[in-house]
């Protein structure tokens, strides 16, 4: 027993901003943007929460799955921007949409949905639930440096969820940690201990690019081409790749090193919304779905990579 997906729902604060824009507060262009990183608009909080954020898109994802708040057994948040550190994002989502199940968030950086969509097959698999609530919630304006360029035009603030239901359409997945935080880290600002004398950096996303770019290349390929062999399927039996939006040469070197899976089926949206981190894939994962692309029986790959370092890859049949 593992799960299927009952319904998908997304969310985007309305203001966005464009390149343009950027070019005007920090030293790029939109041209440099576009060539290095594939973004060209992105949106971004205003007065929007990551709690609003993550509940509107859970809204939606029940809607989808004609599933009321309170037939959910377990919800699950995945978010490295929660609005608190406690109360965590799952349990305000739980409150926000009037369910009374258990609700917890994790933090494993981009791969979080992933990561959560194999928790929740334990607890299908343990028989323990009928119905869970996995969701995505980033604010990752507030987690930025608007004076670096490397960083802040590439994210977006967003939510993604999904409504599981009992089924048998989770048919692979592959986790990795490569722990360290010399290649991507966002420090924590608890420095109200007057006994603490240890300086830290800014609370924002540091990021070494080259060797981002690298890690998420070689594990985008592994794990994907792993997944598919867990799964038993060829390239010509996926009906669409949803990589992790983080960077258009990322995607585009990993469609060149996947011959077996046609480049059309690697879905994109990153220049439209940017990188919203563990939102990233249920995001595409739901306007791919609301477009009508997904039929019973259909495979679909997805991959992610982040901070941690982790990554991970799963192969869903819808």
């Amino acid at each position: 027993m593992s799960f299927r997906i009952l319904g998908t729902g997304s969310f985007l604060p309305q203001r966005t901003v464009t390149n343009e824009e950027l070019s005007q507060m920090v030293e790029t262009s939109d041209q440099w943007i576009t060539q290095r990183v594939g973004v060209k608009t992105r949106h971004v909080c205003t007065a929007e929460t990551a709690l609003d954020l993550g509940a509107g898109a859970a809204r939606r994802a029940l809607e989808a799955a004609r599933t009321e708040p309170q037939e959910l057994d377990l919800i699950i948040a995945a978010t490295i921007s929660a609005d608190t550190i406690s109360p965590g994002l799952g349990g305000m989502v739980q409150n926000r949409l009037g369910a009374a199940c258990p609700a917890f968030d994790i933090n494993a950086a981009c791969p979080g949905f992933l990561f959560a969509l194999d928790i929740a097959a334990g607890f299908f698999a343990r028989k323990a639930v009928k119905k869970v609530l996995v969701v995505s919630a980033e604010r990752m304006s507030g987690l930025l440096d608007w004076t670096d360029r490397g960083t802040c035009c590439i994210f977006g603030d967003g939510a993604g969820a999904a409504v599981l239901g009992e089924g048998e359409g989770y048919a692979a997945s592959e986790l990795h940690t490569q722990g360290g935080d010399d290649v991507i880290s966002i420090p924590t600002a608890w420095n109200n201990s007057p006994f603490y004398t240890v300086e830290r950096d800014k609370s924002c996303v540091h990021m070494k690019g080259q060797d981002t770019y690298k890690f998420a290349v070689t594990s985008m390929v592994r794990d994907i081409r792993s997944v598919m062999e867990k799964a038993g399927i060829a390239g010509e039996q996926v009906k669409a790749v949803i990589p992790h939006q983080a960077n258009l040469r990322i995607i585009n070197e990993a469609r060149r090193r996947l011959p077996e899976i046609d480049k059309d089926k690697f879905l994109v949206n990153i220049d439209r919304v940017g990188n919203t981190s563990s939102s990233s894939e249920p995001i595409l994962l739901d306007e791919a779905a609301r477009a009508g692309m997904f039929q019973p029986g259909d495979y679909i790959v997805m991959s992610a990579f982040g901070g941690g370092l982790s990554s991970a890859a799963c192969v869903l049949k819808w």
